[in-house]
Order: structure tokens, then sequence, then C-alpha cells
């Protein structure tokens, strides 16, 4: 059995090694082993923030837990501003640069160093280039990317994208990508939504949803379509999820033709129906009488069609069209509600 030192217990003592393998504890776990932690700059702090004016680049103050394969937890505070100086452009290619946080550690990498500072890489001058990456057993995490143009190609802009984030275990990890390896009930917010780890996908926790949107129906009849002329069809939806909540306003106008067939009206732009089973709505015609209908939702449709009453005196439902239930005219208004499971 390996013996393992409990931390803060008096008389025990630990060497840096071991207090950095404890100290793993503090921060994310990286997925990758038991030991491991993830390595990144405290959310929100602007810390090791990048700069480049001219050939000067400053980099900012900060702290951050960066963490070794091996090794543990390394806690590092820079309390002051650093200044790096940028190699000169090349005379044709771009090139991309590094900036990055390094440690030294001598009973690591023997650099006979034992310290923390900023380090600048110049890339290789290609017509595609890539980031250098440090070589030699190097305990470092990136900064910033610097793409360096051709010589008088205009100014170097700052990548800061590849400065890793993390956060306390158990805390939400804002990241553009979801973290490798998540554990069941692990969160991560994406800058758009919250979602959670199942054991199997992420599962995404939607926004309290705000107002409707509005979008244009399409009116059309199975024979011949009918035309709007001045008077007004408008559509209002609202998503959470894939479930898809809508509402359909028809009013006709003094030059609306009403064309030959069954009516259909297009669902909301880009949000067909899922391949499942049929959904129903309620729709009302107003004109001469006031009327009482539904609609269909089919599996995989993109529109919905809507029935009414054949007649006063036939209860049983029939496709809309130009005189069912009854003879549309100025000023007939048509309303249609419904829900239904979009395919994503």
């Amino acid at each position: 059995m390996t013996a393992v030192n409990p931390a803060w217990i008096d008389t025990v003592s630990l060497n840096a090694f071991l207090v950095r393998r404890v100290d793993s504890l503090l921060v994310m776990a990286n997925g990758a082993n038991p030991l491991g932690a993830r390595s990144g700059v405290v959310p929100g702090s602007g810390g090791f923030a990048v700069t480049v004016s001219g050939t000067t680049i400053t980099v900012g103050t900060g702290i951050t837990s960066l963490y070794f394969a091996g090794q543990g937890v390394y806690r590092i505070a820079m309390t002051s501003t650093s200044t790096l100086t940028q190699a000169a452009p090349h005379a044709t290619l771009p090139r991309i640069d590094l900036v990055y946080l390094r440690v030294w550690d001598n009973s690591v990498d023997g650099s006979g160093l034992n310290q923390a500072d900023v380090v600048y890489l110049a890339g290789t001058a290609a017509s595609s280039p890539v980031a250098p990456t440090p070589s030699g057993t190097v305990i470092y995490m990136p900064l910033a990317q610097l793409n360096v143009p051709a010589s008088g190609g205009g100014s170097t802009t700052v990548n800061s994208t590849v400065l890793p984030i993390t956060v306390a275990p158990g805390g939400i990890l804002p990241a553009s990508s979801a973290p490798s390896n998540p554990y069941i009930g692990q969160y991560y917010d994406n800058g758009t939504d919250l979602l959670r780890w199942n054991g199997s996908s992420w599962d995404t926790y939607f926004k309290v949803p705000g107002s409707w949107i509005p979008y244009t129906p399409v009116w059309t009849a199975s024979i011949t379509n009918p035309t709007l002329g001045n008077g007004t069809l408008i559509g209002r939806y609202q998503k959470v999820g894939r479930d898809v909540h809508f509402h359909i306003n028809l009013t006709t106008g003094s030059t609306s033709t009403y064309g030959n067939g069954g009516y259909n009206f297009t669902l909301p732009p880009f949000m067909a129906a899922a391949n499942g089973a049929s959904m129903i709505g309620t729709a009302q015609l107003l004109g001469t009488n006031r009327w009482n209908g539904q609609i269909v939702v089919s599996p995989s449709a993109t529109g919905t069609s809507t029935f009414f009453p054949a007649s006063q005196t036939d209860c049983r439902l029939a496709f809309h069209g130009p005189t069912v239930p009854e003879a549309m005219a100025n000023g007939t208004q048509v309303r249609i509600t419904g829900t239904y499971e979009s395919v994503s």
C-alpha cells in the first residue's frame, strides 16, 4: 500500500510536490485522470490581458492555476505588468507568434530556475502559418496568439481565445466548447445557453422565453391559390426547446380572392414538424357566423390545414375552403392557434 500524507495535520510535513497535488482539489478536474486539474484564469477577471503597440507586447497582471501532468497545480500571482519585444515581420509571409506563461521548476525541467514569468515565442512565417509550440519539458499556459501580417500588411492582432478558463469544482465553466471527459451533472455555459451533461449527451437549459416572434405565413389552396390582396395575414411564434407555439390571424380584404380547394398556412420558418404523431390545434372563423374548427400539423409538415363543419346542419369536419363552412368574403377572419414538436 502506498503511504499518503494528508494535508493540514499537525506534525505532517508536505513537500512542494505533494502540496501541488493537494491543490488540484481546488480547481475543476480536466477529465484526464483522477489527479488531473484544469489550468486557467478566473472567469471575468481579465487577468493576463495581452496588448500590442508597435513592437511592444504588454501582458497584464493576473492570477491563475497552471496544471502540469504528474506535478499537480502551480498557483501563480503576477502582480505587475510585463513587457516583451515582438520580432520584426517577415518580408512577404504572415506569422503566428505565441505569448505564454511559464513556470520554471528546476526539479522538473532542470532549468536551474524556480520562478514564473511570461515568454514570447515567434512563429515560423508561412503562407498558412500555425502557432509555435514550446519545446522540451516546459510547464506553460498559452496567454495569446499574435497574428503578424507580412511587412507592410497592417498591424498585429491579438487572439486571446487560447487563454484557458477554470472554475472551482462544481462551478459553471464559461467556454465556447464543451469540457472534455465530462462527469454527470457537470455544467458549462457556451455563451448562449446553459448545458448539463447527463451521462451521454448535453442537455440544454433554455432561458425564460421572451416575446413571441412575428413571421409572415403563406396562404395556399390545394387547387388554385388564393390571393391576399388588401387583406392582412400575420403570424407569431415562440420556440422552447423543440416545442413550437404559434398563432396565425387572417383578415380578408375587398380585393382578396379565395382560390379553390382546401386551405393551408405555412408554419414558422425553418421549423418543420418532427416525424411523429399528428398534432391538433384550434381554429376559428368569424364571418356571417362564428365557427369553431381545428387544425392538423402532420408529421414532417411545413404547413397546417384548417378544418370546419361542412355546414350548419353537418357537424362533420371538412377541409376549409372558399365556401366551407361559409362563403369567404371581405372582412372574414380566420384565427389559428397550435403547438407542435419541431424536427430540431
